[in-house]
């Protein structure tokens, strides 16, 4: 079975996930403090824009903006070659990325949360603030924003850097709704495209591939016409 082709759309955030194979895992500080770097290095070398990021020994997701269609596959290519050279060789990736694209104003705020909850997810810490190694402390006022490319909808979440720190901090401890949460997971497992119609049709007409999944069973066949006399 032939290989899905990678989404991309022009402009457009995505959301990234990446996951490591078993010997790859490294949990050391100095290991993940490392490969945060190199997240950071290879973002600016590509022109990808980093809105939130968070990294786990064993995952790493980031909501970006990449400059081209190749940025994606620079980005990680470029953090495993990383990787590969810290160990020593050998791959470390399990399977290729995942990749789902966001509409902004609906789903960039939800999908910043859904990925900086992921050490919570894997029981690394009680509160996604608290992990050190996540765009959560930046967003949350708790540390600087540093190679953080903001998103406009941050910056829309209030009218100063506290509002937008308390609110976000509020809509962190509340969490997500259970069917916000599916949507997202679905939209990075299947690739596809997660927003209302109209962004959904907008990125149709740009992206790299089909951004929704076909319908299920065989095409409706067209309705008969009564002839006429």
């Amino acid at each position: 079975m032939a290989r899905q082709r990678r989404l991309y759309c022009p402009n457009t955030p995505h959301l990234l996930q990446i996951h490591l194979l078993p010997e790859a895992v490294s949990p050391s500080v100095q290991t993940l403090d490392a490969r945060a770097g190199w997240l950071a290095e290879e973002a600016a070398r590509l022109r990808v824009a980093i809105h939130g990021w968070a990294m786990t020994p064993m995952e790493v997701l980031a909501l970006v903006t990449p400059a081209d269609a190749d940025g994606l596959r620079g980005l990680t290519q470029g953090l495993g070659r990383r990787i590969a050279a810290q160990r020593g060789g050998g791959q470390v990736f399990s399977g290729r990325y995942r990749s789902a694209l966001i509409e902004p104003g609906a789903w960039v705020i939800p999908a910043l949360l859904w990925l900086e909850a992921l050490p919570v997810r894997y029981g690394l810490a009680s509160d996604a603030e608290h992990w050190r190694w996540s765009s959560a402390r930046a967003h949350v006022g708790a540390s600087g924003l540093g190679w953080l490319s903001v998103h406009p909808d941050y910056w829309a979440c209030g009218n100063t850097p506290f509002d937008r720190q308390a609110r976000y901090r509020q809509w962190m401890h509340e969490g997500l709704s259970s069917t916000q949460v599916s949507n997202i997971a679905a939209a990075v497992k299947g690739q596809w495209a997660l927003g209302g119609p109209a962004f959904l049709a907008h990125v149709a007409a740009a992206a790299s591939r089909p951004v929704q999944p076909r319908p299920v069973g065989r095409p409706r066949k067209a309705a008969a016409v009564d002839s006429v006399s």
